[in-house]
């Protein structure tokens, strides 16, 4: 723990600190809080990419989650996660339990009027495959 969080009071605690998440905020962005709420066995949105970065934390469950670039992991109930957005795309938030809800909570940081993902066509998944981390 840094020196700068010696003195929280009872109850509070820093999850995660992520100081370089500022290079991927778009200029005149704001602040959108999202719940995301999956029934069990629920695969979530298909692949797809935010317009600016998000910050989030697992209330619920377990995801499973993958982002380009990166192998699949498992996120528990009380994990954080940081997503860049832009190009990068977002194959996987699945309820990872079969018989259980699963819940995140993020903060993103997007343009105004700008939709929350944008699913990625089958063509463009196509030409990126390559950039897809597969599990040994």
């Amino acid at each position: 723990m840094s020196a700068e969080h010696t003195h929280l009071p009872p109850g509070v605690e820093v999850i995660t600190t992520l100081p370089e998440a500022t290079t991927w905020i778009p200029a005149g962005a704001e602040a959108r809080t999202i719940r995301v709420t999956l029934v069990p066995g629920d695969p979530g949105a298909p692949p797809h990419r935010h317009p600016g970065p998000l910050f989030g934390y697992v209330t619920q469950g377990e995801i499973l989650f993958e982002l380009e670039g990166q192998p699949p992991r498992i996120l528990k109930a009380g994990d954080a996660l940081f997503e860049p957005g832009g190009d990068v795309i977002h194959y996987q938030g699945a309820n990872n339990l079969p018989d259980a809800q699963s819940q995140l909570v993020v903060t993103m940081f997007a343009p105004p009027g700008t939709p929350i993902l944008t699913v990625v066509s089958a063509e463009e998944l196509a030409e990126r495959r390559h950039l897809r981390v597969t599990q040994p």
